[in-house]
């Protein structure tokens, strides 16, 4: 079973109709598999930076600051135990703690299916046969995104008014050009990304999703989905 989508062009023009798979966009929302995930993948990309020393790591405190008895203050044995001010941090963090989770395909390639059918189900996929981007023109891809998004009735960055407030807009090309990845890297609100590189956390993250030569684009999907899929097994 499959559904139809149409395609635009650049002018915003209705360029056609594409077949969209229905395990790549029909699947049901699932909350916890998404959960799991996205929280997965966004623990594999912490780089653990913060680090405090311990107490065995300080500098001093080798002396007891005083006799254990007959002071009638509190007893001592180090000046850098964590209650001291220059002291070791207790229970700070690390920089060798491990965050990361392993993720298995099947759920992986399930997540990025359930992504994609919810924002087509939400209506936030377009598809558009090409942005025309032979050169670097920001203006150009800005352009072309706001007449796509005036076609479909969008709040997508380069369009015109301010009726709306502009969307963050992932635009997944079927072979990401040095071309155009520079015509969009300086725009806050646009991420652009190679088909094979979509994942669950840049769907949820980004409003609407841009997918360009659609054919091109679904068959690399499909590819993926199946060789994880078999993979998994």
């Amino acid at each position: 079973m499959s559904m139809e989508a149409l395609i635009y062009n650049a002018q915003g023009k209705k360029a056609g109709t594409i077949a969209l798979p229905e395990r790549l966009f029909g699947e049901a929302w699932n909350a916890s598999l998404m959960h799991q995930v996205v929280t997965s993948m966004q623990d594999n990309a912490r780089t653990p930076v913060a680090h405090t020393k311990d107490r065995g790591e300080v500098r001093g405190g080798g002396k007891k600051p005083w006799r254990q008895k007959g002071t009638g203050r509190a007893r001592h044995g180090s000046i850098r135990s964590p209650i001291w001010v220059g002291g070791g941090k207790a229970h700070g963090p690390r920089n060798e703690k491990q965050f990361a989770r392993a993720i298995p395909k099947k759920m992986r390639v399930k997540a990025l299916a359930v992504a994609l059918s919810r924002k087509w189900k939400d209506g936030e996929i377009f598809f558009v046969d090409s942005l025309g981007l032979a050169e670097p023109k920001t203006a150009v891809a800005l352009k072309v995104l706001g007449t796509i998004g005036a076609a479909v009735g969008a709040a997508m960055p380069g369009g015109v008014g301010r009726a709306k407030k502009t969307q963050k807009t992932l635009v997944a090309f079927s072979d990401l050009t040095p071309a155009a990845k520079k015509s969009l890297r300086n725009v806050a609100c646009v991420e652009a990304k190679a088909v094979r590189d979509l994942n669950p956390v840049a769907l949820l993250k980004n409003k609407y999703l841009v997918i360009e030569n659609p054919a091109a684009s679904i068959a690399v999907l499909e590819a993926r989905f199946g060789a994880e899929r078999e993979a998994g097994k």
